[in-house]
């Protein structure tokens, strides 16, 4: 008896919460198991990749936050809300364009919204309003920023070099490499700095939601979120350099990898918190949620009347996914129809050549129905490497524009080095296999009407035809060449290009489309 006197109240769930909390317990356990592939797939990047590890904090981060309005939400009353089964309309819809293009962002993104949208739907717009930080905070479960990567090498290999020069150590860049005396340095992924900037903003808008009232400093602290782990990251980077000067490239390598992990971010984050520590100024003691301010409002009020009923609600949802997934699935079953067989075209005052690179290369396209790899020559000169594949349709296997796809094959003797000069039409890419030799890439998608080198643009005509049911093949085009044997890349694709004509209707011949 006297253990049950020191034991803590339970309280028991009001009975106005019982079957909305069972519903949306449902829910919560349902949508996983429909996107098992989405979620599976984003607890792998969780789990083992570096960039993404902070992600397993989020779901107890988001638990504490909850717990943390307790209070205010046991006096709450759920409801059935129909315009919050649009927005998990619009979530299911995301899922389904993600799963149309093949974007996996997209799909996951929609995975995780409809968590958020579904709680909306059973709880209300007043719980919604009174849960809203902790169901956004949610979406920083989806891994995002690869795309970042190449531009902060970019900043990180500028930042570096500005330093080194300033601390008259005499060096030259290229694009991300840096020769100094000591050796030659290269800015690659896994130092872009990006796993740091990410985690970084998750830690910023949670601390801008816990200790700040004012919009003001909140804009003012993520700045500096932003802002201090490039920094400091350009900093690590010519720290390494310096050392090298005076230790060796390989000794200054091995303090690097001891300091550059979470060591490094931890020391970035005691120093913004110590900055914005003055500044802070949201009482610790203040409830999490203004209760009465809801409660008072008219348009909460007006929202709180759009109701709807707990099993209409279910149904609706249940069909919305229905509708998603099926949608998805016809459009997986298309296939354009191909010829048997292709081959490298004749280019006029060009001839086919064996394949003989310096650096062996070879870029990858995986899932690809016809694949070839040509070399060809004008006798003055100039040689180009002509690269071709043809899809009859795009699914998670076989995509053109997916990651590791392309002209730099992950894990090859190949590294990226810069942009190349910008063309309309193309993306085009410096890459590296060592201090003599680079290759310079042209990048072309082909699918309908559409010539670009943009990913992002054929993915929406990839969705466009998907939605509407269409067959249409896809092409990637990557023209390249070496600066071998005195080959002058940048030269010798511009005359290939004028000898070949249009880049859209040579596409279309190779592939038998027109």
């Amino acid at each position: 008896m006297q253990l049950e006197a020191h034991l803590p109240a339970v309280k028991p769930v009001p009975a106005a919460w019982l079957q909305p909390l069972l519903a949306l317990a449902l829910i919560w356990l349902a949508l996983p198991l429909l996107f098992l592939r989405d979620w599976a797939a984003m607890f792998d990047q969780w789990w083992n990749i570096s960039t993404y590890t902070h992600v397993l904090l989020i779901p107890p981060i988001i638990g504490w936050l909850v717990w943390q309005r307790l209070p205010q939400l046991g006096r709450m009353v759920p409801q059935g809300w129909w315009p919050g089964l649009v927005l998990f309309g619009l979530a299911v819809l995301l899922w389904a364009l993600g799963a149309l293009a093949n974007f996996n962002l997209a799909r996951q993104t929609g995975a995780v919204a409809m968590l958020i949208t579904s709680a909306l739907a059973l709880l209300g717009p007043k719980l919604g309003r009174a849960l809203f930080f902790p169901l956004f905070y949610m979406i920083f479960l989806v891994p995002f920023g690869d795309d970042l990567v190449p531009a902060l090498q970019m900043i990180t290999a500028k930042m570096t070099i500005a330093l080194v020069h300033f601390t008259q150590i005499p060096a030259t860049i290229d694009g991300v490499f840096i020769d100094t005396p000591a050796g030659l340095f290269e800015v690659a992924e896994a130092c872009s700095g990006v796993k740091f900037l990410i985690a970084m903003i998750a830690f910023g808008v949670l601390a801008c939601h816990v200790c700040f009232r004012s919009w003001k400093r909140r804009a003012a602290f993520m700045t500096l979120c932003i802002a201090a782990p490039i920094l400091a990251n350009g900093v690590r980077a010519w720290g390494t350099i310096y050392l090298a000067q005076h230790i060796g490239a390989e000794a200054a390598g091995g303090v690097d990898h001891i300091i550059y992990g979470w060591v490094f971010f931890a020391l970035v984050i005691a120093l913004v918190i110590a900055m914005g520590w003055r500044f802070f100024d949201r009482d610790a003691a203040a409830p999490m949620v203004d209760l009465a301010a809801i409660e008072a409002s008219p348009l909460f009020a007006r929202l709180a009347a759009m109701q709807i009923g707990l099993r209409p609600a279910l149904l609706a949802m249940a069909l919305a996914v229905l509708a998603g997934i099926s949608w998805a699935a016809a459009a997986d079953r298309l296939a354009a129809q191909l010829p048997a067989q292709v081959h490298l075209p004749e280019v006029a005052g060009w001839q086919r050549i064996d394949y003989a690179p310096a650096t062996p290369w070879e870029p990858r396209a995986r899932g690809a129905d016809h694949r070839m790899l040509g070399r060809y020559t004008d006798g003055k000169g100039h040689q180009v490497d002509v690269f071709y594949a043809l899809y009859a349709n795009q699914s998670a296997d076989r995509k053109a524009g997916g990651f590791g796809e392309g002209a730099l094959t992950p894990e090859s003797a190949w590294q990226w080095l810069s942009p190349g000069p910008p063309l309309d039409d193309a993306q085009t890419d410096r890459l590296r296999a060592d201090t003599a030799v680079e290759r310079l890439a042209e990048t072309r998608y082909r699918t309908g009407n559409l010539l670009t080198g943009s990913n992002a643009r054929l993915k929406l005509a990839n969705v466009r035809d998907r939605l509407l049911l269409r067959a249409e093949p896809t092409m990637l085009l990557i023209l390249s060449a070496e600066n071998a044997r005195g080959n002058q890349p940048a030269e010798a694709l511009a005359a290939f290009r004028q000898a070949a004509g249009p880049m859209d209707r040579w596409m279309d011949g190779i592939g038998g489309v027109r």
